[in-house]
């Protein structure tokens, strides 16, 4: 059975992207560009806006305030071309031209849990808020991990991640501090019908 794992990377106050900034707002390291060079081979689930977002990069689509790509983001960009890609939109034309990309109409919640059932490998949603926001409320989500840089972006900030959400208990199962200033994360999310009606033993 595949593994799924809702990943983030965001500001302090949990903001996805922000107006004028850089790709990792500028503050990625060398421990961290190392971590995500030795990450597991995943197929990414996502939205047409991340689609239309991420293949405009891959097209050479340059951030607004940016001439050219920085090498660490072009690498970033290069990497997820070559990954198998589902993305999950009635309203994009087929076939997608991203390379490595399958365009799904039907029910992502349904066909992620069928993906889920259909054997082992591991699944991860790219961005997608909306979508990241159905797979939890559906109870498929196995892992959920964060990477928090250190800068707040109440002026700029735009996609927050967590409005929206259910109440959900997270159990930590790992943490890591990248260059002395970015912090990972990671859980496993357990979705709530209530709160708790008392605290915990």
């Amino acid at each position: 059975m595949s593994e799924l794992l809702v990943d983030f990377i965001t500001s302090l106050d949990g903001y996805a992207s922000a107006e004028g900034w850089p790709g990792f707002w500028g503050l990625e390291g060398p421990e961290y560009l190392a971590w995500l060079g030795e990450q597991p081979e995943v197929t990414y689930l996502m939205g047409a806006n991340t689609y239309r977002l991420m293949s405009g990069f891959a097209a050479g689509d340059v951030p607004a305030g940016q001439d050219e790509f920085r090498p660490e983001e072009q690498e970033s960009v290069d990497e997820l071309t070559r990954a198998p890609k589902v993305v999950f939109s009635s309203s994009l034309e087929a076939p997608p031209k991203w390379a490595n990309c399958t365009l799904v109409r039907d029910d992502a919640v349904e066909t992620v849990r069928a993906m889920k059932a259909g054997g082992p490998g591991l699944l991860s949603t790219i961005g997608s808020v909306s979508l990241s926001r159905s797979l939890l409320r559906a109870g498929l989500v196995d892992r959920f991990r964060v990477v928090m840089f250190p800068v707040i972006t109440g002026a700029t900030g735009a996609e927050r991640i967590y409005d929206g959400y259910p109440d959900v208990a997270l159990e930590m199962t790992g943490s890591r501090t990248f260059d002395g200033r970015i912090q990972l994360v990671e859980y496993t999310p357990r979705v709530l019908e209530h709160p708790p009606l008392g605290a915990p033993a």
